[in-house]
């Protein structure tokens, strides 16, 4: 019986000291995802002023950690080169993903 409990006790510091050395799950920094949404915010606002609410409505604006990604579709090429142009103007994206589309006439 006194053996049974040295193994088991064994085991059980086994098992704890190995959780240890485990890395947890990497869970977003609040920081960043705050950081994010400032980001996305300040590039709508700028599209909306640039381009127009209407149109700054059919964009759709992403971040994440500095990289922004506009998407969407816009009337015509001059509309996607204004909206690219209003989001270059904003501090703080590392990287700009342009993948906004014309409508068909």
């Amino acid at each position: 019986m006194k053996r049974a409990f040295i193994s088991c006790a064994i085991l059980g510091l086994a098992l704890a000291l190995g959780a240890c050395g485990t890395t947890p799950e990497k869970k977003t920094d609040s920081a960043e995802t705050s950081q994010d949404a400032t980001l996305t915010a300040k590039v709508k606002s700028a599209l909306a002023t640039d381009v127009g609410a209407r149109a700054a409505s059919n964009i759709t604006v992403e971040a994440n950690r500095g990289v922004v990604r506009l998407s969407g579709f816009v009337d015509n090429e001059e509309m996607a080169n204004r909206a690219v142009a209003a989001a270059k103007k904003v501090a703080g994206i590392q990287t700009l993903k342009n993948d906004l589309r014309v409508k068909a006439s």
